[in-house]
């Protein structure tokens, strides 16, 4: 229903303070990542009728939109920034710079862990 609220208020949140992070963190690879989830569950979601386009704009009300946040949007952000912080470890220990995974691959891999968690916790 609404677990892609976790992801975007994450992804904007992480858009906002890009600027103050250190180019060493990569933090476009997490906004990517991010992002493409973000991209791909909002379609999914207006797609089985879950987000409409006239207020209230979520088909369920409010007593089923707080639990699914916490417990799917909140793993998702979770699984997400792990695989970063993993994709950042790899890339310090082989100190390569052709380590650099291309933006649409970055959010296809969003994308795909966020599926994964749905479909898993949902």
């Amino acid at each position: 229903m609404a677990c892609f609220i976790a992801p975007a208020t994450a992804a904007i949140v992480a858009t906002a303070v890009r600027k103050k992070i250190p180019s060493r963190y990569h933090i476009e690879w997490l906004l990517s990542m991010i992002w493409g989830g973000v991209v791909w569950l909002i379609p999914e979601h207006i797609y089985h009728g879950e987000v409409v386009f006239y207020p209230p704009f979520f088909t369920a009300g409010i007593s089923e939109i707080i639990p699914e946040v916490l417990m799917v949007g909140i793993p998702m952000v979770i699984v997400t920034v792990v695989a970063w912080a993993i994709m950042l470890m790899v890339s310090t220990i082989f100190n390569s710079q052709k380590l650099q995974p291309r933006v649409v691959s970055l959010m296809l891999c969003g994308a795909f862990l966020m599926i994964i968690i749905d479909k898993l916790l949902a």
